[in-house]
């Protein structure tokens, strides 16, 4: 009796000093998790544009990979959603410089939660033989889903786009974005599981004296690295520069802006004199023999927010520079149709015959060109004031025959999504043009991000890619991925280069979302077959 109530006493006395000790270090467990998922998602935002770190991106899904392997669906949901925040909140912060943190906020935390349903995912296919490979396609499926939903999606932040200096770069020939993004992430997660069959082996060895290797999931981890890295290398024969269809000398011209930020569509005229002057001034300069003639001259997305069909001044002012370069131009403007909807348009301006094509912008902005449930929206927040009228889609592909040279148009934004641009090749561009206006954005990193998406869009369909700009950065884009010019911030200027025109199609061109498809049925059947798993075991219980 005695010696039970010393037993009680010495517990009673014990655990309340030990029981803050033990919470303390639930917390920290708890914890713990939910800052590294968050940390290996600023690590993978660090991989990204204008930062050349393609590399880290390895070590990024390394980690989510521990973090996710083993756990429950609920667990995979919270880590997958912090990672998402960690990567997207960063990686699309300039989505708020004119407008404020409201829009930023909101977006990141909503395309996060597609991150969050493929943590998911990556949980419970985490048990299975193969881990990396489900894993890996899971991901890529993920995106294919941003880049759909919702109001025609958002795939800002594609693995592949974070790529554009990294070795896996000529798989984007191979089969597009989805699997470059998906031998990046299948390295990542392979990376992992060689660290955990070192580690499994170490256990053994340490508790039976013997070494347990599983030859089978040994092997699956090492093609999950060694499998990418060889495509990359043997997929190097399908990028090339060289000239099929001769050559082009084309212009780029940047006008630059009266100043950054949304007020500038207040001085549109400025901003279509200034396109006029630096035109002129190439003009100049080519008649001094400082500069080749060209072609063609591309001016960027806005260079007229005056519509030119209408206001006599502005067509005035692009046909002096049209006559001044005598060489077509391709216009940026706004133009109201006849029935009063509203166009992004590229003009093709003729020297001899004016205006004579037209190619209206078909992957329209939500919130920045159209306001979706503007009635709702508008509940929340005044700025949808500041886009009073919605743009129109156009429906056709855009090809210019500039000078007997097949020009592509994917208008800024379009180049984030994969058919935008795969259809102007499809129809015969020979050479791919992204006119653009990021003077909204000021300084921010989206040019960068952007650029980087034009040069894996060269790679992707081995095409010269030339980005107009209004502020800056304009670029000249090889068909290898290399930038062999371009331009400052805020400065006016023009790039003329001569470079090779290309009609053959690359295996990711002529696949279209083959390649895609297959990734996104190859996640569902790793995801159905550890529902499956996961089922039995319950019924055998």
């Amino acid at each position: 009796m005695t010696a039970t109530t010393t037993s009680v006493d010495e517990s009673e006395q014990l655990g309340p000093q030990s029981a803050p000790e033990s919470r303390k270090a639930r917390v920290l467990r708890a914890l713990a998790p939910a800052a590294a998922a968050a940390l290996s998602g600023v690590l993978l935002y660090v991989s990204f544009p204008p930062r050349t770190l393609w590399w880290l991106a390895l070590p990024a899904f390394a980690v989510f990979a521990w973090l996710l392997h083993g756990r429950g669906w609920k667990a995979g949901l919270g880590l997958g959603y912090l990672f998402g925040l960690g990567f997207l909140l960063p990686l699309l912060v300039w989505t708020g410089v004119e407008v404020g943190p409201g829009p930023w906020l909101a977006l990141a935390a909503i395309e996060a939660m597609f991150v969050a349903l493929v943590g998911a995912g990556i949980a419970a296919v985490s048990r299975l033989p193969g881990y990396p490979l489900w894993a890996a396609a899971l991901w890529i499926a993920g995106e294919a889903a941003r880049a759909r939903v919702p109001f025609s999606g958002f795939p800002w932040g594609k693995i592949a786009f974070g790529q554009a200096d990294g070795v896996f770069l000529p798989l984007a020939a191979l089969g597009g974005t989805p699997v470059l993004g998906f031998a990046v992430v299948l390295c990542g997660f392979g990376l992992y599981e060689i660290v955990r069959q070192v580690r499994d082996v170490r256990d053994a060895r340490n508790v039976h004296g013997t070494r347990s290797v599983r030859r089978g999931a040994a092997a699956a981890a090492l093609l999950s690295v060694l499998v990418p890295v060889a495509g990359a290398f043997a997929a190097r024969p399908l990028v090339s520069d060289d000239a099929e269809d001769g050559t082009a000398t084309v212009a780029a011209i940047q006008g630059n802006v009266p100043q950054a930020g949304l007020a500038f569509n207040a001085q549109r005229r400025a901003v279509l004199d200034h396109h006029v002057r630096e035109t002129e001034r190439l003009a100049d300069r080519v008649k001094a023999g400082k500069a080749k003639q060209p072609d063609f001259v591309l001016w960027p997305e806005n260079s007229s927010d005056i519509d030119p069909f209408t206001n006599p001044d502005a067509r005035e002012a692009i046909e002096r520079a049209v006559r001044a370069i005598g060489a077509p131009i391709s216009v940026g403007g706004v133009v109201e149709s006849k029935d009063g909807e509203l166009f992004n348009e590229q003009i093709l301006w003729d020297p001899e015959k004016g205006p004579t094509d037209t190619y209206d912008k078909r992957q329209i902005q939500p919130f920045g060109e159209y306001i979706p449930l503007r009635g709702v929206v508008g509940f929340f927040s005044s700025d949808v004031g500041m886009v009073r009228q919605d743009f129109s889609r156009g429906t056709k592909p855009g090809v210019f025959d500039m000078a007997g040279t097949k020009v592509g148009i994917a208008t800024c934004y379009e180049a984030a999504f994969d058919w935008a641009v795969r259809d102007t090749v499809t129809h015969g561009a020979q050479l791919i043009s992204v006119p653009s206006n990021n003077a909204t954005f000021d300084r921010s990193e989206m040019t960068y991000q952007q650029l980087a998406m034009s040069r894996i869009r060269a790679v992707e369909h081995s095409r010269t890619v030339t980005v107009p700009v209004t502020s800056g950065v304009s670029a000249i884009i090889m068909p290898d991925g290399r930038v062999s010019q371009k331009t400052k911030w805020f400065t006016a200027d023009s790039l003329v280069a001569e470079v090779p025109l290309r009609s053959s199609q690359t295996p990711a061109t002529r696949s279209g979302v083959l390649p895609e498809g297959i990734l996104v049925l190859i996640a569902a059947g790793g995801l159905g077959w550890a529902v499956t798993a996961a089922v039995r075991a319950k019924r055998a219980r």
